[in-house]
């Protein structure tokens, strides 16, 4: 008998139950970078089959989260700084460049959502995930003006694999900082997309960027 309720199970397929659990394991470093996990001990924690949980980890080996080592088990692997610095040049580049395309196509409404989900980025919590998750939409909300999908789509999937990067590399200091103190630019992103000041809105989007997980 598995732990998940009828509510639970009637919202996602037994595959998506058993992605969603290991990332959020990894998330959390219960399953640790270098770390094997094996699937008779997914099999075991679910009370599923064998299929659901096989699909579930050939789908994380092919995103690059686990690496299957024959008759051995599956491997957590390891971010590097090098990844997360990597990562970071990218979404820059991305989403500067992005701020440039959208700033003609800026509404009130626009505007309004950004200043929302910035509240809700400098709200005291010490809920880790939470403030990753209003930090990830206000970054995609300020780079889908104008509803480029895969822009959206690029964007979201490497503040995944950042989040589990900062996860392995910097979740005892995460555990231990005043969290809204790396958002403090965001505001001053706001302030300057409505004065309709392009090159000060991206001077503090590439200054956000480069605070992001600095705080001590």
């Amino acid at each position: 008998m598995n732990a998940y309720g009828d509510c639970e199970m009637g919202r996602k397929n037994l595959k998506e139950i058993v992605y969603d659990s290991i990332l959020e394991s990894i998330y959390s470093s219960e399953f640790r970078p270098n770390e094997i996990i094996t699937e008779s001990g997914l099999i075991k924690k679910f009370g599923f089959s064998k299929s659901p949980v096989r699909e579930a980890l050939t789908a994380l080996c092919h995103e690059g989260v686990l690496h299957n080592i024959p008759r051995c088990g599956y491997q957590v692997i390891a971010m590097t700084t090098e990844d997360v610095e990597q990562m970071m040049e990218y979404r820059r580049i991305l989403e500067t460049g992005m701020m440039r395309i959208n700033m003609p196509h800026i509404t009130d409404k626009h505007l309004k959502k950004l200043e929302e989900l910035a509240v809700l980025c400098s709200k005291a919590t010490e809920d880790v995930m939470e403030h990753w998750v209003y930090n990830v939409n206000f970054h995609l909300t300020l780079a889908s003006v104008t509803e480029n999908e895969y822009v959206a789509a690029q964007l979201n999937s490497c503040m995944s694999r950042l989040w589990r990067a900062y996860a392995q590399l910097h979740w005892n200091k995460w555990n231990h900082y005043s969290l809204p103190e790396d958002m403090k630019y965001h505001e001053q992103i706001i302030a300057a997309l409505k004065r309709e000041d392009l090159e000060e809105a991206v001077s503090c989007l590439e200054k956000d960027l480069e605070d992001f997980g600095q705080s001590s």
